[in-house]
């Protein structure tokens, strides 16, 4: 089983930190960005950011280790790390997946 686990940065800066440290730790194959608008209640309020999303393809069996390493390193005080489960792909992708990401 695979996830695809998405994530939200304040910075590209920090999320190419944290990605290059999940992918040197074999945490994740691949990790995708891309910039969006963002507008969430946070301490009673709407705000208005601009934040950097994330995707990173990993095993299923990876995502505790990948979430606590992502808490440990982030700056929100409670950032987005959501997985979503791949059931179906590629097949070549997916294996390309399980040679990347160690047990």
């Amino acid at each position: 089983m695979y996830h695809f686990v998405y994530v939200t940065f304040p910075s590209r800066d920090e999320a190419v930190g944290i990605a290059r440290h999940i992918l040197k730790k074999k945490l994740a194959a691949c990790v995708n960005f891309w910039k969006i608008d963002s507008m969430y209640w946070w301490e009673g309020e709407i705000q208005e950011d601009q934040e950097v999303a994330m995707i990173i393809k990993t095993k299923a069996e990876k995502f505790s280790e990948l979430r606590d390493e992502i808490k440990k390193l982030h700056s929100y005080t409670t950032p987005c790390i959501c997985a979503l489960q791949v059931e179906e792909g590629n097949l070549e992708f997916l294996r390309w997946i399980d040679s990347i990401v160690e047990e």
